[in-house]
Parts: C-alpha cells; structure tokens; sequence
C-alpha cells in the first residue's frame, strides 16, 4: 500500500485547506490513519488520529476545534479539514497508516508503517 498526500499550499491565517491522503494498491480498511506534522528545525509531531474500530478520533491539544480528520474507507481516502489557519501550522504536513491492529490510537510515529510523500501548508500571517 503507498499513500499519497495532497491539498497542501500557501493561505493566509484564518484560511481554512482540506488534506487529502489517498491509498493505493491496498485498502485502508482495518488500518490506523493519522496525520503528522514537521515544521523546519522541528520534530515530527502528531496532529490527529482516526481509529481502525469504533469511529474514534483523537487531536492534538494545538488543532483540537480547528482539525477534523474523517475518512472514506471506500474511497481509500482520510481528509483532514483544517479551519481557522495559524501561522504556527506552517509545517509539512504527513499521511501515516498502521496496519498492525496493535493501536486503536497512537501519537508515536514509530507505530507506523505506512507514510505519505508529505504536503506544505504555508500560512501567512
């Protein structure tokens, strides 16, 4: 399975943009999503998760009430809708999958197995 992420760009701040990651050669049935985020000089640091069971979702303290993560597990395809942009969210933006069924949720970026090309989201202030 190989994703692709998509959607990023250069918006002002209070913008809203929509990430797309789309599966390929596989389906993201039963397969933990989240996304990341890598800001330059910066690790790599969760934003949300979509559990492979039960529907839940979990966001980090600094996007909650403005991210949603959802997916269309038909489509192979997990969005993330991102609201009331901050300069701060400036950062490569990556699509992680775990196939494992050992996590219902993780933040760690070693539980993943499949990883997105990345997208930059620029926000100007």
């Amino acid at each position: 399975v190989q994703l692709q992420a998509s959607g990023g760009g250069l918006v002002q701040a209070g913008d809203s943009l929509r990430l797309s990651c789309a599966a390929s050669g596989g389906t993201l049935g039963g397969t933990l999503m989240a996304w990341f985020r890598q800001a330059p000089g910066k690790e790599r640091e969760f934003v949300a998760g979509s559990a492979w069971r039960g529907g839940s979702t979990t966001y980090s303290d600094f996007v909650r009430g403005r991210f949603t993560i959802s997916r269309e597990d038909a489509k192979n395809t997990v969005y993330l809708q991102m609201n009331s942009l901050k300069a701060e969210d400036t950062a490569v933006y990556y699509c992680a999958g775990d196939r494992s069924l050992r996590y219902t949720n993780s933040r760690i970026p070693s539980a993943y197995d499949l990883w997105g090309q990345g997208t930059l989201v620029t926000v100007s202030s």
